[in-house]
């Protein structure tokens, strides 16, 4: 069995933790507040310790990382020098030399180093995926993800990095591949630099496009992924009520005969989901990568990716709000 101690008890670090608890991998847990580390060791049966401990100790196999984003690389390296295998929150890392630098020692050290982009395990997204490339929505023509709600605000990150990465990490895995180029806008309207509606704007190799809209300024919560292909079109949409809609198909088809494009349309079909909870299977893909030497379906190099694309995303939109500014 997999021996894994996780760091960091906070707000989405707890659902981790008790996730990793109920697959019976938690070993130990780390939290700077004393006191968190204590009583939360204390209801799963399991350990409190320091981060330090926790490497020094080989019974320790593999360690799942929740801290604020700034510590993600020191303590991820930290880790994996020490021998253990590397669950991180998403993002992978703040800069992309350094996400660079941790997807190479993990393939010097022989060590899993996977990022936690949660909707890459979630059963109508992996179900979607496995139509998109099996070529039953035909040549993707274009994706696009809402991912919109009121609050929580922010103050240490701005939604393009709070909310973007899922939708990002989404789109590429279905275009399996790197933008060509990334643009991206967005407005600041109550915390100065915080910018808390982004639009992300990619171009993919070969045609095809993906756009991302991601607010915490929006009337109501929306977390939606359509997907456009020659053949059909697929809704993907985590926030409906009832499982049985998180995933659509709509066989549309279009009449090209004419001088115009003439569409026909068709009633959307609901496409069978596997119910299961997403984050409990991406904390047992984990250990089963440890166990059996797979690599993560998103190991660092798929986290490398979307950082690239949000390292790209962060200067244009940065350029855009500059241009924003009302003249002195």
């Amino acid at each position: 069995m997999v021996s894994i101690a996780h760091v960091g008890h906070g707000y989405w670090g707890k659902n981790l933790a008790r996730n990793f608890h109920e697959l019976g991998h938690l070993a130990a847990l780390v939290d700077p507040v004393p006191a968190v580390t204590e009583a939360a060791a204390k209801a799963y049966g399991v350990r409190a310790a320091s981060f330090e401990d926790v490497l020094a100790d080989p019974s320790i196999d593999a360690v799942s990382i929740a801290s604020p984003a700034g510590l993600h690389f020191a303590q991820a390296k930290a880790a994996m020098e020490a021998g253990k295998h590397v669950y991180v929150e998403k993002p992978v890392a703040l800069d992309v030399t350094e996400a660079e630098a941790l997807c190479a020692l993990a393939e010097r050290t022989g060590r899993v180093l996977m990022v936690g982009h949660l909707l890459q395990y979630h059963p109508g997204y992996v179900k979607l995926r496995r139509m998109v490339e099996a070529g039953d929505l035909g040549r993707l023509l274009y994706v696009y993800s809402n991912r919109l709600s009121l609050g929580k605000f922010r103050n240490e990150e701005n939604v393009l990095w709070s909310f973007a990465p899922h939708d990002i990490s989404m789109i590429l895995g279905l275009y399996g591949a790197e933008p060509a180029s990334v643009s991206a806008q967005g407005n600041v309207s109550f915390l100065p630099g915080i910018a808390d509606m982004v639009t992300v704007q990619m171009h993919f190799p070969g045609g095809g496009s993906g756009h991302v809209q991601a607010s915490w300024m929006h009337p109501f919560k929306e977390q939606r992924l359509v997907v456009i292909g020659e053949k059909a079109m697929a809704v993907f949409e985590d926030s409906a009520p009832a499982w049985e809609d998180k995933l659509l198909l709509y066989r549309h088809t279009i009449d090209r005969s004419g001088a115009v494009p003439n569409p026909a349309k068709a009633d959307a079909e609901r496409i069978a989901v596997e119910k299961s909870e997403p984050l409990k299977d991406e904390c047992r893909h984990f250990a089963e990568c440890i166990e059996t030497g797979n690599t993560p379906r998103t190991d660092g190099k798929e986290g490398l990716a979307v950082l690239r694309v949000l390292d790209k995303a962060e200067k244009a939109l940065r350029a855009n709000l500059e241009l924003q500014q009302p003249a002195r």
